[in-house]
């Protein structure tokens, strides 16, 4: 049986743990946390003391945090996998960093004998708990066979979109472009509505049977009328660095994105006046300027 490993067992990791103790591989997890590593260990993975240690017990590796100097500790440092797991093992990088940070990573994992599977994921908390995340994998055809069966235990589909670490961060950076530009667009209508005198409830139903209607508009607009701005699983932190890494590969490549700018800014917003909040608490940073707030019911004019 493929032993499997989860370094970073937070809001994400915590569910590629679960679905792969679901699928009976014995895993392996480390947090920095301790209340994140009592529950990992309550639903009955096995608590390690650091990444070494997830390494020298796990044949594949998830690393989930948050940013491009975490994986690149977490994977290259003197505790990292790379020193620790067996020859053949495979890192699959579901982070989402910089492009060029995973490329990074790739160069210097060179001649190790450990593979890397760069696949950054689509699809929240929702996706990550319910075992249904879209994966974005780059990697070569033996490393991500090696890995397959762990990853499809966390998603419901594993799209290649490259033979080389980076390409995956790449597609996952463009993604965000657009999901940013669609949340944006769904906090400025929910605030029109409320100024407006628009009941919630019949403007969610309106926008959810429509061509309006995804998973993104539905779920911003369903917690926006529910007033339920923390504690979602989508913390306003994880899209705000997502939209970051955009604009740095737009600037990068010479690409103009205009959107993409103007949904950073509204994040910025919300990050600066919530930042404990989730992505919807940018509606409240608008809401609070124009005086109408969009529940269910009746919206709320101050």
């Amino acid at each position: 049986m493929l032993r499997a490993g989860v370094v970073g067992v937070g809001d994400m990791g915590s569910g590629l743990a679960k679905n792969l103790l679901q699928h009976k591989f014995p895993t392996t997890g480390f947090d920095l946390k301790p209340l994140r590593m009592e529950a990992f260990e309550a639903m009955g993975g096995n608590p390690a003391k650091n990444s070494a240690e997830v390494g020298q017990q796990s044949d594949v590796v998830f690393v989930m945090v948050m940013n491009g100097d975490e994986a690149k500790s977490v994977i290259l440092g003197d505790e990292g996998l790379v020193s620790h797991m067996k020859t053949g093992g495979v890192v699959v990088l579901s982070a989402t960093i910089k492009p060029v940070e995973a490329t990074e990573i790739a160069q210097a994992m060179q001649g190790s004998g450990i593979g890397l599977v760069d696949s950054p994921v689509s699809g929240g908390f929702p996706g990550a708990q319910n075992g249904t995340l879209t994966m974005m994998a780059a990697a070569s055809e033996s490393d991500l066979e090696i890995a397959r069966p762990a990853m499809e235990a966390v998603s419901s589909t594993i799209w290649p979109v490259g033979d080389t670490p980076g390409q995956g961060q790449t597609v996952k950076a463009c993604l965000q472009s657009l999901l940013g530009a669609m949340f944006s667009a769904t906090f400025e209508a929910s605030v029109l509505a409320a100024k407006a005198g628009i009941n919630g409830e019949a403007f969610y139903n309106v926008v959810a049977n429509s061509s309006g209607g995804c998973g993104i508009t539905n779920t911003a607009l369903e917690n926006i009328i529910d007033r339920q701005f923390e504690g979602t699983g989508s913390h306003i932190a994880t899209m705000h660095k997502d939209l970051t890494i955009s604009m740095n590969l737009g600037e990068s490549l010479g690409v103009p994105l205009h959107t993409a700018a103007a949904a950073m800014q509204i994040f910025h917003a919300g990050k600066t006046r919530y930042p404990d909040g989730d992505n919807w608490v940018c509606t409240r940073v608008m809401e609070e300027i124009v005086g109408a707030e969009l529940h269910r019911g009746e919206p709320v004019q101050r």
